[in-house]
């Protein structure tokens, strides 16, 4: 049984998504539609922007999630999806694949999503780390100790977690998984802490709109990020998304799942092959490949 993962923030690049473009009428269709529904060129700076211009969160999460949207879309009668799902904001991606999302109303919450988290992260000033080396319950348990925020936000691979959190929280959180032995501790160059309590504005803001928007079955089951478990039914697919941009990313649990009940082989479907990449820590045998057009 073949899964469909879909990246999240962190797989952009300069120039996505302009051979699909180029390629496939309906891709263009699509950028253009998007362009409408943002109300700003979001294809020049996917096409011609820098590194700069796509880093930006309002720009990031819509590009991340045009160019794994339509690339599903292109692939045609190839992307018959028996699972999906998606890292973060790739949650979106995958329920737009699958049909539990219209392609409209999921640019448009992904919108939304980018900018509640911008305006939450300029209210409070966070940020995130990565901890490499260590057992992810040591990982789990240190985060308690602090005073500050501080709590794991996506559980990657064994052994590969990103802690979320105040800046003083993080840096102390830095110094202590140093010391205890972690292989690599380094601070991500990102605008806030994404998964996690200080996501509280954005959460509500962004739940209004989950809670406005129609949700359909979607064609597969997906697995969603707060659960990790195969969720098919509209109301809880819901609910799993209004609490997502404040709970963490269990991806790794999410892929032991997806082998659990059958996936013998994953297709990443979006820029990049980061997802790739933690799937094989997971388990080192599957299959793995990204999606073609």
């Amino acid at each position: 049984m073949n899964a469909y993962v879909f990246p999240g923030q962190g797989a952009q690049f300069p120039g996505m998504g302009k051979e699909l473009y180029e390629k496939h009428t309906v891709a263009q269709e699509m950028f253009n539609l998007a362009n409408e529904i943002l109300g700003f060129g979001i294809t020049d700076l996917m096409f011609r922007g820098t590194e700069e211009d796509l880093r930006q969160t309002g720009v990031t999460q819509p590009a991340i999630f045009l160019h794994s949207v339509i690339l599903a879309k292109v692939m045609g009668d190839d992307f018959k999806p028996q699972m999906v799902a998606g890292h973060s904001l790739g949650e979106f991606s995958a329920l737009v694949s699958a049909g539990a999302l219209s392609f409209e109303d999921g640019l448009r919450l992904v919108h939304a999503r980018a900018k509640a988290m911008q305006k939450a992260c300029e209210a409070a000033p966070s940020t995130m780390a990565a901890v490499l080396g260590l057992d992810d319950k040591v990982v789990e348990e240190t985060c308690r100790e602090f005073d500050e925020v501080v709590v794991p936000a996506n559980f990657n691979a064994p052994g590969q977690i990103v802690i979320s959190g105040s800046i003083e929280g993080i840096e102390k959180a830095i110094e202590k998984f140093s010391r205890m032995g972690a292989k690599r501790v380094m601070k991500l160059r990102v605008g806030g802490a994404f998964h996690s309590p200080l996501m509280e504005p954005a959460r509500k803001e962004l739940g209004e709109a989950i809670m406005n928007t129609t949700f359909n079955a979607p064609v597969c089951p997906v697995y969603q990020n707060v659960s990790a478990e195969a969720v098919s039914e509209p109301s809880l697919i819901k609910e799993n998304l209004f609490d997502q941009l404040t709970s963490p990313v269990k991806w790794t649990q999410t892929v032991k799942n997806m082998l659990r009940d059958g996936a013998t082989s994953f297709t990443e479907v979006g820029p990049g092959n980061v997802l790739q990449g933690l799937i094989k820590k997971v388990d080192r045998k599957v299959e793995t490949s990204g999606a073609s057009a």
